[in-house]
């Protein structure tokens, strides 16, 4: 039973990945960073110095539902790639997403009071 389990996880799981143009730094990177994300989000709200107000899970659906379509669009940008033989255009938008969450990773951050330099906190406006 148990390698029956463990094949069919194995079969799933390199279906999606093959899918996602493999399973390189960019594509973990990215999952890390959106679940760093997602995760430095609860405790923002949690903590109620959130903007947007407490936990809410119409709000955290919202916040899945945008991670969601970031992985459609890496998904467009793998088959993209491998339609017009190429190997960067998945890369760059991996790239582009790890950006915009560190972004917000960092402004979670600062919303929870921990301290950043300077030019951070200049450039992600808190």
């Amino acid at each position: 039973m148990k390698e029956t389990i463990c094949t069919a996880f194995g079969l799933v799981g390199g279906f999606f990945a093959g899918l996602f143009g493999g399973w390189d730094a960019a594509m973990l990177s990215l999952l890390i960073f959106m679940g760093v994300d997602y995760v430095t989000g609860i405790i923002v709200a949690a903590t109620g110095k959130s903007p947007k107000g407490k936990l809410s899970s119409k709000i955290g659906l919202k916040g899945l539902a945008k991670k969601c379509v970031i992985l459609l669009l890496v998904l467009v940008a793998a088959r993209l790639d491998l339609t017009l033989g190429t190997s960067y255009i998945r890369d760059g938008v991996c790239i582009a997403f790890l950006c915009n969450e560190l972004i917000s990773i960092l402004e979670n951050a600062g919303l929870m009071g921990i301290p950043l330099p300077a030019a951070l906190k200049n450039a992600v406006d808190l």
